[in-house]
């Protein structure tokens, strides 16, 4: 018996999650705010890597060399629903015009850990490295 009916019908992710990263951000009840994240997929992950491998000459040899803080900076903006990182108002207001410097503009380096280990977790990269762990 085939198990290809599994793979044809997924059961769907938990789309989108409500994360607290920090008490800074006050409702007009003066309540917390959470930040909404939603997973990426892997073709999204993969765009991600691509849009942040440049290439480097090292030594008189081009090499690709990943710029692991501009991948974590667009991790963030592309897995963020609350707030939008690329609202023009938002990024007007924190004086950036690239919204990948907007998550460092807002947010505090503990609060910038929680969020982006948050979206790690949600899109299972953390999966791995715990079994990993475990070994």
């Amino acid at each position: 018996m085939s198990n290809l009916n599994a793979f044809l019908n997924p059961v769907a992710p938990e789309q989108r999650r409500e994360v607290m990263v920090s008490n800074r951000f006050l409702g007009e009840d003066g309540a917390p705010v959470p930040f909404v994240i939603r997973p990426l997929s892997q073709g999204e992950n993969e765009t991600l890597l691509r849009r942040s491998t440049h290439t480097v000459k090292n030594k008189g040899q081009l090499t690709e060399k990943l710029n692991d803080i501009e991948y974590n900076r667009r991790l963030v903006v592309a897995a963020t629903v609350e707030p939008d990182f690329a609202d023009g108002t938002l990024c007007q207001k924190l004086g950036v015009m690239d919204p990948l410097e907007a998550p460092g503009k807002l947010l505090l380096v503990g609060e910038y850990n929680r969020l982006a280990a948050a979206i790690m977790e949600l899109s299972g990269l953390n999966d791995d490295l715990e079994e990993q762990a475990k070994n």
